[in-house]
């Protein structure tokens, strides 16, 4: 259900609603918020990535009440995080388009507001202070992940090693590197000083696919 919903590529709707057009067509020919906040305006890019942290975060809540009310304690955890982590790989490699994706953060984000809301207070702060003296929202959104990743397992103390939240643990790592790894394409931008404009200003997942 999670990678299902997670693929629901709501830019790329509506795209097609207002534009009358494939939006990858147009900007820098990604579905995210960021290409649609470009090329349609930000009322719609911010309703985009709305939708896309909604897509995260409702079938992680819909899990985790299910776990809590009908799986022993000690599973609670397991099931709202694999849910999670279905729905950020669905938008990262949605099955209705072929795979193409975005970079999964507003996803993320939905996801950890139900999972992990403690952590994301300082990894939001993180975000704001590098992409507003950076003006570059990749970075901000790639050292946002690893400062939840590392908050979220400090936070967790010895906890972390436990059976019980294991699958919590892999989580922190492993959305984190998988972000990371999704932004290879503005990392090799990066190193060789060729960050666009477009990639300075952009409020989403990231400049060039969110």
């Amino acid at each position: 259900m999670g990678l299902l919903v997670g693929g629901i590529p709501f830019g790329y709707l509506l795209g097609r609603s207002i534009l009358k057009d494939d939006i990858r067509n147009h900007g820098s020919g990604n579905i995210g918020a960021t290409n649609v906040g470009r090329v349609l305006g930000w009322k719609w890019g911010g309703l985009v990535l709305f939708l896309d942290a909604m897509k995260g975060l409702l079938p992680t809540w819909g899990a985790a009440w299910y776990a809590v009310n009908h799986q022993p304690e000690s599973l609670h955890w397991h099931l709202p995080v694999a849910t999670g982590i279905c729905a950020i790989l669905g938008h990262m490699y949605p099955v209705y388009l072929k795979l193409r994706g975005g970079k999964g953060v507003a996803t993320a984000l939905g996801v950890v507001l139900i999972l992990a809301p403690k952590a994301v207070g300082i990894a939001f702060l993180v975000f704001a202070v590098i992409a507003g003296t950076t003006r570059i929202v990749a970075l901000a959104s790639m050292a946002a992940a690893i400062t939840f990743g590392c908050v979220q397992l400090w936070l967790m103390g010895d906890a972390a090693y436990s059976k019980d939240q294991m699958s919590l643990t892999l989580f922190a790592i492993a959305i984190p590197l998988l972000i990371i790894w999704r932004h290879r394409s503005n990392i090799a931008r990066m190193i060789k000083g060729e960050t666009s404009p477009a990639a300075k200003t952009s409020t989403s997942d990231d400049a060039s696919a969110s």
